[in-house]
């Protein structure tokens, strides 16, 4: 049966859904590198320091929020013959094809999340850079990101607490590249990258990643098996 590594899919996830933060960038994803005081030198070391702990942050807090959706999913997954093993990749495809679509975007957003999000962000910006780069980090979370959401919901489908840490890490680290970019490098890539060319870019890369896994898959679902590999 062909296999999908789901921890690499969910790299590839957080990869091509994080082309937005380049031209997008969430009001806490930014907030703390941009906090600093105008006209103040800017410390290389300092700066990667605090860039280091807010992603340290956000992985953290993406490896509880896995932890706990795949705690969640359990019992469910039980009704299942083969558990996530089968589920979770074809879930996968289903979310690269949404994302190519653009549907994700019509998504309902928790509104309820808007205010403490407003309200953390403010407080964030009277701390340390450190202190607040690490605050932010934690609460990435509660940012109201469709694909975000998505990637967590779909944790609950691996079948353990430990499985679920693993994907919505993996998702993480697979944000980590475009985002370390838009963090650093946000001014010089604003006059030059639009939103709109992001978007068609991750638009694509998404439908491709959608075709080639189905293919891989096919089969899984009607439990046929691949074809015995004839080495000898």
């Amino acid at each position: 049966m062909p296999v999908i590594d789901t921890s690499a899919a969910a790299f590839l996830a957080g990869l091509v859904t994080s082309l937005h933060c380049i031209g997008m960038c969430g009001p806490l994803s930014c907030s703390w590198a941009l906090g600093r005081t105008a006209g103040a030198p800017v410390r290389p070391r300092r700066f990667i320091i605090d860039t280091s702990l807010y992603h340290a942050s956000r992985l953290v807090s993406y490896g509880l929020v896995g932890t706990l959706a795949g705690l969640i999913g359990v019992v469910p997954l039980r009704w299942f013959q083969h558990g996530g093993g089968v589920l979770l990749p074809w879930l996968l495809v289903l979310a690269f094809a949404l994302v190519g679509l653009g549907i994700e975007t019509w998504f309902p957003k928790p509104a309820f999340l808007s205010k403490p999000v407003v309200k953390l962000r403010a407080a964030a910006m009277k701390l340390g850079g450190s202190l607040r780069a690490a605050l932010l980090g934690l609460a990435t979370p509660l940012l109201p990101c469709g694909p975000l959401y998505m990637m967590f919901t779909l944790a609950m489908a691996n079948g353990s607490p430990a499985r679920g840490a693993e994907f919505t890490v993996a998702f993480g680290l697979g944000t980590l590249p475009l985002l370390w970019l838009a963090q650093t490098q946000l001014h010089w890539l604003g006059g030059r990258l639009q939103p709109a060319t992001l978007r068609k870019v991750q638009r694509g890369l998404a439908l491709v990643a959608a075709v080639i896994m189905a293919w891989r898959l096919r089969g899984t679902l009607s439990g046929d098996e691949a074809p015995p590999c004839c080495c000898h």
